[in-house]
């Protein structure tokens, strides 16, 4: 699956949980702890646009105010990343990071931001009460990846300790331990 393809499904994931939450539940407590539900959108919708800035010097559209419109907040960054990965002009430039190095655009998309979408889909769901399911084989294509930079991903502060899980435990439920959350 093209990185392009892979942003499409993971995308529309979570939009749908964004499409389905309910005005009250947006200051409901999410994943990460100190997090609601808005600071996922947000968390999203800030960091991204910021790193793709730093890396590449391309800027993203940016909607209104999370705080305003979570879902048009969203979309609008959303679709700015879909339409990058869908340019065929984008798929020679590169992203150059000073700590997250030199990676095709569309690899860097995918490697950071659809695979911090993804794993945030589930943060959203669980807060807002919604289907928390995750796709089986792009968790378990994730957390194989991750499991091999376990040390280095501690030490960036940004996941919490694992959680230990039965070693049977599905393959959503161990990606959601290892990234420190309670399945």
């Amino acid at each position: 699956m093209t990185p392009a393809d892979r942003y499409r499904q993971v995308a529309a994931g979570f939009t749908d949980r964004v499409r389905n939450v309910a005005e009250p539940d947006w200051a409901k407590p999410a994943p990460p702890d100190g997090w609601t539900a808005r600071d996922v959108v947000g968390h999203l919708t800030e960091w991204f646009p910021a790193f793709l800035a730093s890396g590449t010097g391309i800027t993203l559209p940016q909607g209104p105010p999370v705080t305003e419109d979570p879902l048009a907040n969203w979309t609008t960054v959303s679709d700015g990343v879909q339409q990058l990965l869908d340019d065929p002009a984008t798929t020679d430039r590169f992203l150059d990071h000073p700590v997250a190095g030199r990676h095709s655009l569309p690899q860097a998309v995918q490697n950071f931001f659809t695979a911090d979408v993804f794993m945030h889909t589930w943060d959203l769901a669980r807060a807002t009460g919604q289907d928390e399911t995750l796709d089986e084989d792009f968790a378990a294509e994730l957390l194989a990846g991750m499991e091999s930079l376990d040390e280095v991903l501690r030490a960036s502060g940004q996941y919490g300790p694992k959680v230990e899980v039965p070693e049977d435990a599905d393959v959503q439920t161990k990606l959601i331990a290892f990234i420190g959350r309670q399945p």
